[in-house]
């Protein structure tokens, strides 16, 4: 029984002409080349077209559950604005353009500024003389001075506590260790004093 071997074209021996010139003499198949990028093109142009079909439909949704445009809803042109950034006029017409939004507004600055402006007021007020009622003569004195008069002096008692009857299992709160006074320092003001802690280390 014999058995017929298929040889492909691969094995059959070269033409030494052929491989003297030392170059694919066939040409490449521009047809599906052709093929290809026509498919390409009409691929890119349906999914353009579906993408603007699908954004006009989102769009009327939109526009349609928001209903007629008033005083307080209406469409504002946000690219006249250009680059806030780096555009101080374009900053201040967009503030106020803020400013005639109703209150409460948003905070711009995710409130950063906003506490650490608090911050730097009640420090000058805990650390200075302030006046509280000039009229009157009252005066604010650093909060180091009031701790040191009440260590001198004690806390002034009222002479009748109104105390209620205590319940069933009740008993007296005590105070086991001083209260804070709730102010702490965010994140971002915590920041900007190491920064500036760092730069003046620098300049010594």
């Amino acid at each position: 029984m014999h058995m017929h071997e298929h040889h492909s074209t691969s094995d059959q021996p070269l033409d030494p002409a052929r491989i003297a010139k030392g170059f694919e003499e066939s040409d490449v198949r521009v047809s599906g080349i052709v093929v290809f990028l026509t498919a390409l093109g009409i691929f890119v142009i349906v999914s353009a077209l579906l993408c603007v079909v699908v954004g006009k439909v989102i769009n009327s949704q939109i526009a349609k559950a928001d209903g007629p445009p008033n005083r307080w809803a209406h469409p504002v042109d946000v690219r006249k604005l250009g680059n806030l950034a780096t555009s101080p006029d374009l900053q201040k017409q967009f503030s106020t353009l803020v400013q005639t939004f109703p209150t409460p507004r948003l905070q711009v600055d995710d409130g950063y500024q906003e506490i650490a402006d608090m911050h730097t007021k009640e420090d000058l007020l805990l650390d200075h003389y302030t006046w509280a009622n000039q009229q009157k003569g009252v005066v604010r004195i650093p909060i180091d001075r009031a701790i040191e008069l009440v260590a001198q002096h004690g806390l002034p008692v009222n002479s009748f506590t109104a105390t209620a009857p205590m319940l069933a299992h009740d008993s007296k709160p005590t105070v086991t260790q001083p209260l804070t006074d709730g102010f702490a320092r965010t994140g971002y003001e915590q920041d900007e004093a190491s920064k500036m802690a760092e730069m003046k280390g620098g300049m010594q």
